[in-house]
């Protein structure tokens, strides 16, 4: 599932505590990186049953999903609900792409022509 999201979080902040959160709802970090222009990349898998669990520390992480993202994941979760004997094991795959926006950036920036 690829995802997209916005965060007022600094992109390493974000990073790590994401990265601790999805461990600790028993998922997998495959890759992690941030670049230059303040986006964060996260590839991570975790067994469908926890999907619960990890929707919710990414939005408690200050995350905004977009529509979309908040959309096939709650399909994700009540597919996995209903079903749960027959696919609670099986492994979901979330390719997740975040871009920041740090508030000290936001609210400290000078305004464009001032300087």
């Amino acid at each position: 599932m690829q995802l997209r999201a916005v965060s007022a979080e600094e992109p390493a902040r974000l990073l790590q505590s994401l990265t601790g959160a999805i461990m600790g709802c028993g998922g997998w970090v495959l890759s992690r990186g941030t670049n230059d222009a303040g986006i964060v990349n996260l590839l991570f898998e975790f067994e469908r049953q926890a999907c619960i669990d990890i929707y919710s520390i990414l939005i408690a992480s200050g995350l905004e999903l977009s529509r979309s993202g908040h959309i096939h994941f709650t399909e994700l979760c009540q597919c996995t609900r209903s079903q749960e004997l027959d696919c609670g094991a099986e492994i979901a795959s979330v390719d997740l792409e975040i871009q920041t926006f740090p508030i000290e950036t936001i609210c400290c920036a000078p305004a464009p022509g001032i300087a």
